[in-house]
């Protein structure tokens, strides 16, 4: 098929290059504007970008897709069908109906659980044992559209960026499956019951809440590593927790409850395995131990 590509982060990426490798002519890939990033704020292309690039695929980042110059633009490319795999903007109705098939959609999740921007983050958060992808007809609601197929796996202990990545390949190889053969896939409307919202992650929910039980606060540390990384203060400085275990224990929350780290919770404890201070690596709790003692009862904020 001829393919506009749509998507901007890492989680898109293997859907694009699926598409390269199965044969299907893609006339452009569209993805958000370079945006500063690292210690000198220069442009940084986004991962669709720079992977479309390298295919010799025309690149476009549009700010906006509402203009009428920006939206005949795409009409002009005469696709069979976008794939869109987090893209990040809205699509407007003249977008959603420029191509002869329409728009389909690369979900991480099994819609209509966890529509929105942070399905993966959510699914840890709530402590699913099941997530997935799904390949949805897009629509103008957000995520609203019928399912043409469903991929479901088991959340484990992964992180977030473990997980996310496991769904983008399982997500890459349903929609050439879909698109193989997209007369075989029929459209099934998402049932009104099980909605839920995976809003967008506020920097504030990754500092740990240890007033929680511990295996919340060990999904607070997976849900947000690598980033924003979930994180606690001392004195000021901020420690980012990348990997911690459930371990037994009591006492006040947020307090230590020995020299190894082991920090009370609202019911049970955490030991913190991968630390790290700001502007600093990460390292093995044991290591970080080893240049910055933090002794039992010492309250954590």
């Amino acid at each position: 098929m001829r393919v506009i590509f749509m998507g901007t982060p890492e989680f898109a990426v293997p859907t694009l290059t699926a598409l390269a490798e199965a044969g299907h002519e893609i006339a452009a890939a569209y993805s958000q504007p370079p945006r500063p990033a690292g210690r000198g704020k220069k442009l940084q292309p986004s991962p669709v970008q720079l992977a479309a690039e390298a295919l010799g695929i025309p690149v476009f980042t549009p700010v906006s897709l509402k203009s009428a110059e920006e939206q005949a633009a795409f009409a002009a490319l005469e696709a069979d069908v976008a794939v869109v795999a987090a893209y990040g903007l809205i699509l407007p109705q003249a977008i959603l109906d420029a191509p002869r098939l329409g728009c389909l959609n690369v979900h991480g999740s099994l819609l209509p659980r966890w529509r929105g921007a942070a399905p993966v983050q959510r699914a840890i958060l709530a402590g699913d044992a099941m997530t997935g992808v799904t390949i949805m007809q897009m629509e103008r609601g957000l995520d609203t559209g019928p399912m043409l197929a469903l991929g479901a796996m088991p959340v484990g202990w992964q992180t977030a960026g473990e997980l996310t990545a496991e769904i983008a390949d399982l997500g890459a190889r349903l929609m050439i499956e879909v698109l193989a053969d997209i007369s075989a896939f029929t459209p099934i409307p998402q049932p009104e019951e099980g909605v839920t919202y995976a809003h967008k992650i506020d920097k504030a929910e990754s500092r740990l809440d240890f007033t929680q039980s511990a295996e919340q606060v060990e999904r607070q540390v997976r849900a947000f590593a690598p980033a924003p990384g979930a994180f606690f203060e001392l004195e000021g400085e901020r420690y980012r927790v990348l990997e911690a275990d459930v371990v037994e224990g009591s006492g006040t929350p947020g307090t230590t409850l020995d020299d190894a780290l082991t920090i009370a919770c609202g019911e049970g404890a955490i030991r913190p395995l991968i630390v790290q201070r700001a502007g600093k690596p990460a390292m093995e709790t044991a290591a970080l131990l080893r240049g910055r003692a933090i002794a039992a009862g010492t309250p954590l904020g």
